[in-house]
């Protein structure tokens, strides 16, 4: 299988496990919100942050390295897998113990058995860390997309069950663990790999080396990408934590999804070509083209129906998520470009640089979060976008050095795809001026024609990221239709 087609099978498997996995969870969200309250979502919220670190902490850049060395021995799966296992049991139990202070810090005694149950996460993912980083170095998403529907209808359906029956936050607490336990009994039925009996320090050494730095950088990224929920938990309430996480994650849905799926599909594939600086700039190239004409496209387009989106789907005690989610579109819109500028140094063995670039954007964090402790959520989260172009800029200027893809070159490939985005906005802002009230067939209604303008535009300008987008899609049913015939001539 050639690298064009490795990338295309990778790219529409891990879609797939996102689109369901992200999907089903969405679906779930939606209905959880109008099941429960704001101030239930904000109580995850505030337990959140120290299950981002502590996860951080268990992978320890290790699942990187895996993926990163094109011939792993059972040796090195099986050292991975036990540290994995260790941390994770000493994740938890530093958690466990310091439960009851995570309570105090935030005035929220009910947060002390919270932590203590949903900490379990920890020790279930430990087990699944190296699974899935053979997985992806396979470039085999089949799998995964398949375990992650079981797991994502089923933890949803214990979720929902158990919010009707008045369990409260417990049913967002269930879901998360549910859904874990349910995916890594699936992998491990699934997969053909066992780990042996075996620990290699020599093993351990070699993939800690470049982990380790993964590691640091992770820990540091981890926290202040997530450390606005401690800020808003701590000062303000537990509903405006809510607001926000709920706001977030509208916002994640198109954004980070769809920089998960690229990132996880394009670091094994641009590592097998990281020696052929042509190779490795033109496919780095494309990706930056692409994942931003989908993100800036659909980031333009949830701000303006954002509060059609809102009150249609989770309901009008959610209207104060409306602000926060317009102003969180701008960070989201920019999240790909820092995303895949940073994963050009994994490919090129720099995690030296990029544990450096960690450093420095988290002093740069500092100043907001100093916003948003005295002038409100709102400028702390413009504060947020600001740092994300610093962001983009000093990552971009390693990847010039790298691969010599400069950020004026960055600028004028995704230029076209703010146009369109620009125009498409305007068209959405006429139609929701022309309708008075908001409804699911008004919302629909501006998604039909939003999606209408941005085809039009890009067919008529021949871009090429939407011609390529469509190529993709149109070969793929194609061969799906082909499989088909031949499986019904059998």
């Amino acid at each position: 299988m050639s690298l064009k087609q490795k990338t295309i099978s990778g790219l529409k498997w891990s879609f797939a496990d996102n689109i369901i996995n992200q999907g089903i969870q969405f679906i779930v969200g939606i209905i959880l919100a109008r099941l429960l309250s704001p101030v239930e979502f904000g109580l995850i919220g505030m337990v959140t942050f120290f299950l981002v670190i502590s996860q951080t902490f268990i992978d320890s850049g290790f699942s990187q390295a895996l993926i990163r060395k094109t011939d792993c021995s059972q040796e090195d799966y099986s050292t991975v897998f036990y540290f994995n296992i260790i941390l994770g049991v000493l994740c938890y139990a530093l958690l466990f113990l310091c439960s009851n202070v995570i309570g105090s810090f935030y005035n929220e005694p009910a947060l002390s058995m919270i932590v203590k149950i949903i900490g379990i996460n920890l020790i279930v993912n430990s087990f699944t860390i190296v699974p899935k980083a053979i997985i992806t170095s396979k470039i085999d998403f089949k799998l995964q997309a398949n375990i992650s529907f079981i797991s994502s209808v089923l933890s949803g359906i214990i979720s929902i069950w158990m919010a009707l029956f008045g369990w409260g936050v417990w049913s967002l607490v269930w879901r998360t663990i549910s859904q874990n336990i349910i995916t890594a009994l699936i992998l491990y039925i699934k997969m053909q790999w066992r780990p042996i009996f075996v620990f290699k320090m020599d093993s351990f050494n070699k993939l800690f080396s470049f982990g380790s730095k993964l590691l640091i950088s992770g820990i540091i990224s981890s926290t202040f990408s997530n450390i606005y929920l401690l800020v808003i938990g701590k000062y303000y309430s537990a509903a405006d934590l809510g607001y926000y996480t709920r706001a977030d994650q509208f916002k994640n849905f198109p954004s980070q999804n769809i920089t998960s799926v690229i990132q996880r599909v394009s670091y094994p594939v641009l590592v097998t070509v990281k020696d052929d600086a042509v190779k490795l700039k033109r496919g780095y190239q494309k990706l930056i083209k692409n994942i931003m004409f989908l993100s800036i496209v659909l980031m333009f387009g949830m701000a303006v129906l954002a509060r059609p989106l809102v009150t249609t789907l989770i309901g009008e005690k959610w209207l104060p998520v409306v602000p926060y989610l317009q102003f969180l579109c701008l960070p989201g819109m920019m999240y790909p470009l820092h995303a895949l500028n940073l994963n050009i140094l994994k490919v090129k063995g720099r995690s030296d640089l990029y544990l450096w670039i960690e450093l420095l954007k988290a002093l740069l964090a500092i100043p907001t979060i100093i916003i948003g402790i005295f002038w409100g959520i709102k400028m702390m989260i413009l504060g947020i976008f600001v740092n994300s172009i610093i962001a983009f800029i000093i990552n971009s200027y390693w990847s010039s050095k790298l691969i010599n893809y400069s950020i004026i070159e960055q600028l004028m490939d995704i230029i076209p795809s703010l146009a369109i985005a620009l125009i498409m906005s305007i068209g959405l802002l006429f139609v929701g001026f022309c309708f008075h009230t908001v409804s699911l067939l008004i919302l629909l209604f501006q998604i039909l024609i939003g999606g209408m303008i941005v085809i039009i535009l890009s067919h008529f300008i021949k871009y090429k990221p939407y011609i390529e987008m469509y190529e993709i899609i149109k070969s793929t049913i194609k061969n799906d239709k082909i499989n088909l015939y031949l499986n019904e001539e059998k």
